[in-house]
């Protein structure tokens, strides 16, 4: 059976934390969002962002793979690509991000304090303390959906991977379906570098969000399967913001 730990009312509502055997459980609403179970899909988000920017643009010293082991310096990151990695979560993007030397700046943006709190100072503190306290890692508490719409906000990026509920056809969060609409792609495109990566997570594909990205300037939109255990698989869609 699993236990509740923690237990917040928000201004987006009820979010919780709850330990299932050796596992913990994010859950919005009444609604489950990711368990620290697999991770899978998490690295996934991440690591064909990465993949995808070095196919979209020319080669640069600063973008070769990094010596494996090699520790990944803050002097170095400005010449590295940077990324915004869109809800906190568990903690896996943001710990397999740090994990990678390749990587430059690492921007976070989470709008729940509950989250943050577990991981700066509860249970999922294991999994991510290392990553946030990497020189290259920067936690911003907002909405990701603001975030990239407000002007005062100058920051652009090399990737954008975001994850910040159960994909564009299945939203638990009001507003959030805001992120997957024409305005919110164009935000996006917006904050990402010529070249630029959009990397976004889904619980299942979508043909429309796909025809939503090309039809928003994107090109090189494609789709990789995560398979799970049991029913669809979870997805993360990828396109690129022309150079």
């Amino acid at each position: 059976m699993p236990v509740t730990l923690d237990r917040r009312e928000g201004p987006y509502g009820e979010v919780v934390l709850r330990r299932r055997d050796d596992h913990f459980e994010i859950i919005a609403n009444g609604t489950f969002l990711m368990d620290t179970s697999d991770g899978r899909s998490e690295r996934l988000l991440v690591d064909a962002a990465l993949q995808a920017l070095r196919a979209s643009r020319p080669a640069r010293a600063a973008d070769a793979p990094a010596r494996p082991g090699a520790p990944a310096r803050a002097a170095d990151a400005p010449d590295r690509p940077s990324v915004l990695i869109g809800g906190l979560g568990v903690g896996f993007s943001l710990a397999h991000a740090a994990a990678d030397p390749a990587w430059g700046r690492i921007a976070v943006v989470e709008r729940e304090q509950a989250i943050i709190d577990w991981h700066r100072e509860g249970p999922l503190a294991a999994l991510s303390a290392s990553a946030l306290a990497d020189p290259r890692t920067v936690l911003v508490h907002a909405d990701l959906v603001a975030h990239l719409h407000d002007p005062r906000v100058p920051d652009t990026y090399d990737a954008l991977c975001l994850d910040i509920d159960n994909g564009p056809d299945w939203t638990v969060t009001e507003g959030n379906d805001g992120l997957y609409a024409p305005s919110g792609l164009a935000a996006c495109a917006r904050r990402l570098n010529p070249g630029g990566v959009l990397a976004v997570w889904s619980a299942r594909p979508s043909r429309d969000f796909e025809a939503s990205l090309r039809n928003a300037g994107f090109h090189g939109v494609r789709t990789e399967e995560i398979p799970v255990a049991r029913g669809v698989p979870d997805v993360v869609h990828l396109a690129v913001r022309p150079a």
